[in-house]
């Protein structure tokens, strides 16, 4: 799950799919820049992740890097600007395909990037909860994987 700095969209997606694939999958995020290296996720995003009984808290913010091409199957980004971001550091096809935005697994290509809470309220990042739930939930049914 990639986002822009780590600590607000991508935190939420990888906690609340987390919740939903077995302990054998290795879900993480990460961000398209380092400002927020080493930072637990935003507040509001920890405040809204706990309201759902999802604990976020421990998350650390980090950069993707090289080795999350090789060491993910699927790289989802949050929205077009990250996804330009990501792609342009694949050094091949399959890695390439590995990613995508998030939401185009609901089908709505329109409305297919996740907006960034950041400058928003807990309304805001209550929204992105529900939309990151969404896609988690038809992403596992894209995986035939019951929750």
């Amino acid at each position: 799950m990639v986002c822009l700095g780590n600590i607000c969209r991508s935190p939420l997606a990888e906690g609340i799919m987390k919740t939903k694939v077995p302990e054998s999958f290795f879900i993480d995020s990460a961000g398209t820049i380092s400002i927020h290296e080493g930072e637990h996720p935003d507040k509001r995003a920890i405040k809204t992740a706990a309201n759902h009984g999802i604990d976020i808290s421990k998350q650390r913010s980090r950069p993707i890097t090289k080795a999350d091409f090789e060491n993910f199957d699927k790289i989802y980004c949050m929205d077009v600007d990250v996804l330009a971001d990501v792609v342009s550091k694949t050094k091949n096809e399959e890695q390439r395909h590995k990613v995508s935005l998030f939401l185009e697994v609901l089908g709505d290509h329109e409305n297919a990037e996740v907006p960034d809470p950041y400058w928003g309220g807990m309304d805001d990042f209550e929204n992105v909860f529900q939309l990151l739930e969404k896609g988690c939930d038809a992403i596992l049914a894209q995986l035939k994987i019951k929750n």
